[in-house]
Parts: C-alpha cells; structure tokens; sequence
C-alpha cells in the first residue's frame, strides 16, 4: 500500500485540508505570512521574537534560494485536527482571554475581547500547527522538509500538565503520522532546544515506537525528572558548553541513536537558544556551530535514506532568523536540501503553494 493517503486517512480518521494535495514543483518548506504575531505591540512584551519567520523567509528569498511559488502555505489547523491531541476541555478553556494570557506570559491579553485574541494570537498559533502537520506529510513524501515556524505555542501542550512548550508541538504531526501514514510505525525524535523536552517526553512516555535524543542544559527549566524516563539517549550539558564539546556530543550521539533504532522518520527540533548570549539558553554555541550542528544532523539522515523533519524553535536573539536562514543556506550547499530532492517525485498531499499575491513585502505586515 501507497505511503501517501488521502485527506481521510485511515480508518476511523477525522476528514482534514492539512493533506491537501500540492505540486512537486513546490519545495517542502512550508510557511505562512500569518505564523508572524504583531498586534498594537503586545508581541514586545514576550521575549520572543514573533515575527522573526517572516525574516527568515526575507533572507532567503534574498539569497534567491526560494521564491514565493515554490514556497509550501501552511493552513490553519482545525478544531478537529487539534483534537487528534487535545481535549475539547483544553481548546474551549482558550476561549477566555484570561487562560491565553496565562499561557502566553502575555497580561495585557487578559484586558482584549476574545475575539481579538482568536484572531491575532490563537489564528497565527493554529496556522504553525498545521504547517507542522504538514511538514511532517511532506517529510515522507520527499525525503526532508522544514517548517519555518515555532515548534511551540499553546497547542504544544498535550495534557493538563502544564509542559514546558519547547519541542512538545512534534506530538502533532507524529500523532497524524502514525494515524495516516501507512509505513510509519516508529520515529526518532532529536531534541537540540537548549531545554529539555518533556512536553512529548510526557506525550510518549509510554509509546514504544517512539525514541527520544535530548540534548539540553542540564541547570535550566524545566528540570523534569518524570518525564526523564521517556529519554533514551539523555545527554545533559553544563553553564557554556561551547561549540568543539557540544559538536563531538551532537555527532556522537546522532549516530548511536540511529545506530540503535532505525525509524521511518526524523523529527529534528532545532533550536537556537543554544546560542552565545541567549538569555534563558545558558550555552555558548557559536552561530557557526548551530549552521554544522544541522548539517549533521541532516547528514546522519540522509545518508541512512530516513526522511527528517526539521522545526525550528526556541531563540530569543534577533539574530536567530538570520542564523536559521543561513543554516538552511548551508544544506542546500551541502547537497542535503534542495530541488534535487523534488525532482522526479509525484504530487504530495500536502498543501497548494503560496499564491504569487504574496509580495516578500507581506512577511512583515500585520496579521
């Protein structure tokens, strides 16, 4: 049977546009101008940079990698794709301002009509969610894709526990995976976020056909120890771990993982928190060593043929867009990304490309 499944999926599926179908003349880098948060400046009270994919996707259209049609646009995921994870108890509750401005460490969301927070907040978090979705469908059908948006965000959190949001949005697009994808029956997760990740660390605590590689700095939050025992390969760093030690332990690593376990897919996190000066990292990664940590990593995927997903996440430097976008510069010079990848593939079922209407302008309008 096909790997590729219609929008249905399985049986017992909820119908989705996330598996819609798309042109292969379409990289797998899947965006949309709506993932960037800019709303009366309340985006400036979170120390996250809310509109730096937008930057990243103006970087590389300027390095004229990637052009408007080529670009794979995210859809919103709906009320019943969010409830492959959630609770419908979970999703009304972001119905009140007060729960989002909690979540989001945003207070003066607390004073807006909810309405406005669906539509600037909930809207652009719903809309990464699906990219991821679809990313991780586009991952099986051409060997790699990249989700240029937060792996994090309120839909990251998959239980009532309160997780740390770094890296626990990759629950989604595994969940589809396994539910949809014939022939996807483990994954192997490698969490480089400089937190641990023990929002899918508790998502699959108890799910064997998924391996955890977490690599984090030990001192900082969440210091989760329950959620410890769904790692399989648990490396934990130190205060300004710098480029040489965490490099060797990356590749070290890597390898024994996918040594160890042979999955049908990769969900790679990489975060850039791990950079020099980051205020909540706490690591001294050179913007060099974060460009060959992803080449690595995309090495040790490509040559074992296992098709990767990349999610960028946590980085809380301005400078980060620029570093992501240069990584994603550096595969393609390195032969791991790229129209090469594309070529000779059949259409995907994943979404339609962004609309020519779309000027490079647009990445940094307001939502």
């Amino acid at each position: 049977m096909s790997k590729k499944e219609d929008s249905r999926g399985k049986k017992g599926s909820h119908q989705t546009e996330l598996y819609a179908e798309v042109p292969s003349t379409c990289l797998p880098i899947v965006y949309s101008p709506e993932y960037n948060i800019t709303f009366m400046g309340l985006e400036k009270l979170h120390p996250f940079d809310a509109g730096k994919w937008g930057k990243v996707i103006h970087f590389l259209k300027e390095e004229q990698f990637i052009t408007d049609e080529v670009i794979v646009l995210a859809r919103e995921a709906s009320e019943a794709d969010l409830l492959v994870v959630h609770t419908a108890r979970y999703l009304n509750r972001l119905k009140w301002s007060l729960v989002v401005a909690t979540i989001t460490e945003i207070p003066p969301l607390l004073f807006l009509p909810n309405f406005l927070v669906q539509r600037k907040v909930l809207k652009p978090l719903r809309t990464q969610t699906g990219g991821t979705i679809m990313a991780g469908k586009l991952a099986m059908d051409r060997g790699w894709a990249i989700n240029v948006g937060e792996s994090t965000n309120l839909f990251a959190i998959c239980s009532s526990v309160r997780h740390n949001l770094t890296a626990s949005l990759v629950c989604f697009p595994l969940q589809f995976l396994f539910e949809r994808v014939e022939g996807v029956a483990r994954a192997t997760i490698i969490d480089l976020d400089a937190h641990q990740g023990n929002g899918h660390e508790r998502d699959f605590l108890e799910d064997r056909r998924v391996y955890i590689m977490d690599v984090y700095n030990r001192h900082i939050y969440p210091g989760d120890g329950y959620a410890k025992r769904a790692i399989k390969r648990k490396v934990e760093l130190d205060w300004g771990t710098e480029d040489m030690e965490y490099l060797q332990k990356v590749e070290l690593h890597s390898e024994g993982a996918l040594n160890e376990v042979r999955p049908d897919i990769i969900i790679y996190n990489a975060g850039t928190d791990i950079l020099d000066g980051d205020p909540l990292g706490g690591l001294a990664i050179s913007p060099q060593g974060i460009i060959k940590r992803d080449e690595i990593i995309f090495r040790a995927a490509r040559r074992r043929g296992i098709p990767i997903l990349m999610v960028t996440s946590g980085g809380y430097q301005k400078k980060t867009a620029r570093i992501i976008a240069d990584s994603i510069l550096n595969l393609h010079r390195q032969g791991l990304i790229g129209e090469e990848a594309v070529e000779g593939a059949g259409p995907s079922h994943v979404p339609l490309m962004m609309s020519k209407s779309v000027s490079s302008g647009a990445m940094f309008s307001a939502i």
